[in-house]
């Protein structure tokens, strides 16, 4: 580590997966850290989530990676089928194995847990609410004044930080559908299936300890609030398991977010903040890369300020990151597209054509994600 950031510094506004990866990373390199989480605890609201093979080569690079990898194995997508159950697209699980590496399945708040454990209890300040962070590193909350040496805004897509240097640019803008999310007791599927209809679509993931992630969007004005009942009547003729999965689910289980996506911005950083997963590049769900994106970014930007000072390190993590991001970002908005088609004709020859394609058009489609390293 060069001397030059030996005593620097570094506040981190949000406690979810980036910042909490952000401090671990940085702490790892021995720099002082302070989180500042609005919430009165450090913990997650969430179902499931897939780690893919660049995020658990980020997760390696906080000596993490294994404790996900332990939790028993996880498949690649299988691929896609319409809401008939005929497979639209059917991925070569074994092979996209070989070519990329392992997949792992957990539990939101669990992995929160494990970042939380590579992060000094001290440098921990829950139910701390940032109002305004300023470019030279000063951050007005709701406990007062604090100053460090470099701000990272790690707070989702609504993020003060984000409006606090660029109040003129626009903010989040919704992609006109809406995500329930739960996890279902355990049952047998199919390995991690997403299937396609007429504007709505529905994904199964199997966790290690038998129970379902789910995951289920549709085309809805923003606001709009949908529940169980109105799911089960909606989706009761796909394909099994998906009725099965709804049926057996408590309504308890069930949370519902608008999806929102972020316009492109013009920089990561300004002055001695940057931003970082969702707060700069916040994606749709469709590639499953949000959380693996902020965790590429927490391990790129202390590697960068670490070896090279804030500044050029600052610099150096714009350059790496925010072409990538964005790329992966426009990929995620392509990929789900068709999904949320709602024309009969449209629909039925999406169902015609896609079968016709090369196997192996998704895996190199998705190539650029996979195969990155820190």
């Amino acid at each position: 580590m060069a001397g030059t950031t030996r005593d620097v510094k570094v506040i981190i506004v949000g406690g979810g997966i980036g910042g909490l990866a952000t401090a671990a990373a940085f702490h790892q390199r021995g720099l002082e850290v302070e989180v500042l989480e609005r919430a009165a605890a450090f913990t997650e609201v969430g179902a499931g989530l897939t780690i893919q093979p660049n995020g658990l080569r980020a997760l390696d690079a906080l000596g993490l990676g294994d404790h996900l990898r332990g939790g028993g194995p996880a498949d690649p997508p299988a691929g896609i089928r319409n809401s008939r159950g005929q497979w639209l697209v059917r991925n070569d699980v074994d092979e996209l194995k070989r070519r990329f590496g392992p997949w792992a399945t957990v539990y939101r708040a669990t992995l929160v847990d494990l970042l939380r454990a590579a992060v000094p209890p001290e440098a921990l300040r829950p139910g701390v609410d940032v109002r305004r962070v300023r470019p030279d590193g000063t951050v007005h909350h709701s406990d007062g004044v604090s100053t460090a040496d470099l701000v990272v805004g790690a707070d989702g897509v609504h993020s003060v930080t984000r409006r606090s240097l660029w109040p003129a640019l626009p903010g989040p803008r919704y992609v006109g559908y809406t995500t329930w999310r739960l996890v279902a007791p355990p049952q047998p599927v199919e390995g991690s299936v997403e299937t396609w209809g007429k504007g709505e679509r529905f994904g199964h993931v199997p966790m290690p300890d038998g129970r379902v992630y789910c995951y289920l969007m549709a085309n809805a004005p923003a606001g709009s609030r949908i529940g169980l009942d109105e799911l089960r009547e909606r989706y009761a003729r796909w394909h099994r398991p998906v009725p099965a999965l709804l049926g057996s689910t408590p309504p308890e289980a069930v949370m519902q977010h608008d999806t929102y996506e972020l316009p492109a911005l013009p920089s990561y950083v300004s002055g001695n903040v940057a931003v970082l997963g969702d707060a700069a590049h916040a994606m749709t769900p469709n590639l499953g890369q949000g959380a693996c994106q902020a965790l590429e970014d927490a391990v790129t930007l202390a590697h960068a300020v670490s070896t090279l000072g804030v500044r050029p390190g600052l610099a150096a993590y714009d350059r790496a990151r925010r072409p990538r991001t964005q790329l992966i970002a426009r990929r995620s908005r392509q990929a789900g597209a068709a999904a949320h088609w709602t024309s009969t004709p449209v629909t039925a020859l999406r169902d015609t054509v896609l079968p016709l394609l090369p196997g192996a058009l998704f895996s190199r489609s998705l190539a650029p994600a996979y195969t990155w390293t820190p």
